[in-house]
């Protein structure tokens, strides 16, 4: 086997293309969560809190200095609440689809099986009862 076709043997593989479908999901679902908590949720919270802008929350340890061209240097502990709080929604979100799929592993573990299907030997059996009772053995 070349390494051509043992790629595409792996790439074929359903497990791939379903994590490959996951993780665009998830990091589309990332974004949702992002703007969810950024521009919903915060905005409000910060409203209720006297105006705070949560993203903009930090602890600057040197400032600025345009003479020197020198950036600022701060702890950003607001953009980490938000970023904590994006954490908390998708660990719900994917505690609540592992929850609904176990109770659907669970409902399809608990439904009963339907009984077995008769072997040949029981069905021929059947069918010479059936004919006897008709009368119409021959």
């Amino acid at each position: 086997m070349t390494f051509g076709s043992e790629f595409k043997e792996f790439i074929a593989r359903g497990n791939v293309v379903d994590l490959a479908v996951g993780v665009i999901i998830g990091g589309a679902f990332g974004k949702i969560v992002t703007s969810l908590v950024d521009q919903v949720i915060m905005p409000p919270i910060g409203l209720l809190m006297g105006g705070i802008d949560f993203a903009q929350m930090k602890i600057v340890l040197k400032a600025a200095d345009p003479a020197t061209n020198q950036a600022e240097v701060a702890v950003q502990y607001g953009a980490f609440v938000n970023t904590l709080i994006q954490f908390a929604i998708i660990a719900l979100v994917i505690f609540l689809i592992v929850k609904a799929i176990n109770n659907l592993r669970r409902q399809e573990a608990e439904a009963p099986a339907a009984p077995p299907a008769p072997t040949k030997t029981e069905a021929l059996l059947e069918d010479i009862r059936d004919a006897l009772r008709s009368g119409k053995a021959s």
